[in-house]
């Protein structure tokens, strides 16, 4: 009998998506248009984030949105209510965006318009959006204090790959008093000792200005490049 090929599909797919996605990001250098890829777990506050953050800049940047889950539109709708364009994409039951999915999302959502700043809401998951490389210029995420300190020890994946991590819901640190900035620091740099690290409360709007500075900065330097 003769021996069975064996086919490393999973390391085929990570390959085939790497490609897209290195194409995508040289097609946003030539538009212009900064990509960030923002993930977290459910509940973390993303899409509050991302209305106070869009409240700062739309004035100074074109900024449009894709929202990703598995299913209804209400993201999306939300951030429409910022005067800012958006549209939903559904996953059709998968657990992550890839390079595919973000460019066919990207073709509907900027269509001939410049864009200076694109932002895709990732679907809830601090596993899956890791693992898969979705064209983004930049990698964001959100770690919200009730999640507690301990999550760049048990996501190491997740916290590696971004760039800034933004820790949301400071407000709550008194009701959480086991939850260590000092320590959420110490892990997070263990994990990625380039990340920057912002402290946020979407709530009241505190360290928004940090994040709005921070990418600010992001789009002017993708834009120089």
């Amino acid at each position: 009998m003769s021996d069975v090929r064996v086919i490393e599909v999973k390391q085929s797919v990570f390959a085939d998506n790497d490609r897209k996605a290195d194409e995508l990001r040289a097609t946003l250098r030539e538009r212009g248009t900064f990509l960030l890829n923002l993930m977290s777990s459910p509940g973390s506050g993303k899409t509050t984030t991302l209305t106070r953050t869009i409240e700062v800049l739309k004035d100074e940047l074109s900024i449009a949105v894709m929202e990703a889950d598995i299913d209804s539109d209400v993201d999306a709708r939300t951030i429409l209510n910022t005067g800012v364009r958006a549209i939903q994409l559904h996953t059709g039951g998968m657990c992550h965006l890839d390079a595919y999915m973000t460019e066919q999302g990207l073709d509907e959502l900027v269509r001939e318009d410049a864009i200076d700043l694109a932002i895709l809401e990732n679907v809830g998951n601090l596993v899956c959006p890791a693992e898969f490389d979705t064209g983004a210029s930049a990698n964001a995420m959100i770690l919200s204090v009730p999640e507690g300190d301990d999550k760049p020890l048990k996501y190491p994946l997740m916290f590696s790959i971004c760039d800034v991590v933004l820790i949301n819901k400071i407000d709550a640190l008194p009701v959480f008093d086991t939850f260590s900035m000092e320590r959420v620091r110490e892990n997070i740099l263990m994990r990625n000792p380039n990340a920057t690290i912002i402290p946020i409360c979407a709530k009241t709007g505190e360290g928004i200005d940090v994040l709005a500075d921070w990418l600010r900065a992001q789009v002017a330097d993708w834009k120089s490049r």
